[in-house]
């Protein structure tokens, strides 16, 4: 058939799209040297932005807001929209009716953190410590 093209075909390759799943990490703080340093930031920021510690913490959020994909993960920065620069996500505090996302400068050591309404339907992925509770 392709001797029918003279030189004028176009081949076709279908790749199959696939769906990269991370997998939950081991509970940290970006810069925290050990896990004890790391509880203690992690409480002093929950503290400053009054959130509950909880056993089960936050390791990556997905919404859609505004027809746009968002997502969050600790030790990562947050999307451009934010306008935190490479500030990374510090801690996300699973809150009663909203998530609240902290970096540096929003919520870490000034500032109101990011807040996430529950009414966008967040996606939740917790660190791996506390999949099971």
């Amino acid at each position: 058939m392709a001797a029918d093209c003279l030189g004028n075909c176009v081949t076709l390759v279908l790749i199959q799209p696939t769906l990269l799943v991370s997998k939950p990490m081991k509970f940290f703080v970006p810069a925290a040297k050990d896990d004890i340093k790391a509880e203690q930031v992690y409480s002093a920021i929950a503290q400053s932005v009054k959130a509950p510690i909880t056993k089960k913490r936050v390791w990556k959020l997905q919404w859609r807001e505004n027809e746009t994909d968002i997502e969050c993960e600790v030790g990562k920065p947050l999307p451009s929209f934010y306008q935190t620069g490479k500030e990374l996500v510090l801690a996300i505090f699973d809150c009663e009716n909203l998530y609240k996302i902290c970096t540096l400068s929003r919520g870490g050591v000034k500032g109101e953190p990011i807040l996430v309404g529950k009414n966008f339907q967040p996606s939740a992925i917790y660190f791996l410590d506390n999949v099971n509770n």
